[in-house]
């Protein structure tokens, strides 16, 4: 789950994470209402969308007057952003960061990832803040610097202050930059991140460390253990189809192809849009219908991809573990039926109950398209869209 640059930075205040004053807003009156409260004259108008690169794409302007502020606000509200980080369609602006203005002198880039393989929290900086951390990684790796965080020690002084050093931090902030990255990983870890980011963390005017931006996304799996977070979820932000298939308890994500999957199995899902790939074709989403999945899930998961006017076939492909393959035939051609579909369909099953789950399909009397493993099912269905391919 991802939450706005605003809230993110609620989040590292209470950890003790220094950020400038910055009031959200939702119009343009409380936007001016808010420059005006904050004072100064100087004020940061920012759009808040699930994305990076917003300066970029004008969704950041600095203001020197109360009627800039005004200007800007009305400018940036309601704006299509569309930034590196968006599809093509771009992101629609419906909140504001109203921020005091900072005199910065230096950026540099902090960031905290989980490392699967070490099993551990890793802690990235680099000296080339503000820009794209993936360009610097590229371009120039020697500037990225990275600490591996045993969980059950957390991040000690010494590490803390060889990085700031290695990134070039003065040595007058050093102790300052030590609470704020110890901060920052305590906010991780007390509240179950997957990501937090900030970029850029600044030294200001009176050798201060600030984070200008923040960035936090968490574990969707252990949310149940933070309501307080789950509450500032922006359903604005997320695709549709992701929201209808979470009430339905399935994983969803679209992507820009033609062959819908219907798959049982995150690993299986990931591996049958590869095998897709490999034939020549192009998978329309990744879709997990899980380990118990109902005919009522599979009728719910036929009726997202349908969603997809680009769909030109579906391939559904399921290894019968926990799941049966007579239950999901079952789901399979009462979906078929209730959504009355008109693209091909090409069913691989394999596992338990397989022969009982085949004779279903086949006596169903619906144009199902059997295959016999995955290789032959991804020939098929690339074949219903494109022939010439095979």
């Amino acid at each position: 789950m991802k939450i706005h640059e605003y809230q993110a930075k609620d989040i590292l205040r209470k950890f003790g994470v220094t950020t400038p004053q910055g009031i959200a807003c939702f119009n343009v009156e409380e936007a001016v209402l808010a420059a005006e409260k904050l004072g100064g004259d100087l004020w940061v108008v920012k759009a808040q969308i699930y994305a990076g690169g917003r300066g970029k794409g004008g969704g950041v302007k600095v203001a020197q007057s109360i009627d800039a502020v005004r200007e800007h606000a009305d400018s940036i509200l309601n704006m299509t952003l569309v930034t590196h980080q968006t599809s093509s369609q771009g992101q629609v602006v419906r909140r504001l960061l109203i921020e005091q203005g900072i005199d910065i002198r230096k950026e540099y880039y902090i960031g905290l990832v989980i490392d699967r393989v070490s099993q551990h929290v890793c802690l990235m900086a680099s000296s080339e803040g503000g820009m794209d951390i993936e360009q610097v990684a590229a371009n120039t790796p020697d500037k990225i610097h990275k600490v591996l965080i045993d969980p059950s020690v957390g991040l000690v002084d010494q590490d803390a202050d060889n990085l700031a050093r290695k990134i070039g931090i003065p040595e007058s902030c050093i102790a300052e930059t030590r609470t704020l990255l110890q901060g920052l990983y305590q906010a991780f870890d007390d509240t179950d991140a997957s990501l937090a980011e900030i970029n850029p963390l600044a030294l200001i005017a009176g050798d201060h460390i600030m984070a200008l931006d923040a960035k936090m996304n968490f574990d969707d799996n252990a949310l149940f253990r933070h309501p307080e977070i789950l509450a500032l979820r922006d359903l604005d932000e997320e695709n549709p189809e992701e929201i209808e298939a979470a009430k339905h308890d399935l994983s969803y994500i679209p992507l820009d192809g033609n062959i819908g999957c219907l798959v049982n199995g995150a690993g299986l899902a990931m591996a049958t849009m590869d095998i897709i790939k490999l034939y020549g074709g192009s998978p329309a989403n990744f879709l997990d219908v899980g380990g118990g999945a109902t005919a009522e899930k599979v009728t719910e998961a036929f009726k997202l991809m349908l969603r997809n006017s680009e769909l030109q076939a579906i391939l559904v492909n399921i290894f019968g573990g926990i799941m049966k393959c007579d239950v999901i035939a079952e789901g399979v051609v009462m979906a078929a039926r209730q959504v009355k579909l008109t693209v091909p369909l090409v069913v691989r099953l394999e596992g338990t109950n397989v022969k009982l789950g085949k004779k279903i399909l086949a006596e169903s009397g619906l144009p199902i398209i059997s295959a016999d493993n995955m290789a032959d099912a991804a020939k098929k269905v690339i074949a219903a869209t494109k022939p010439n391919l095979i």
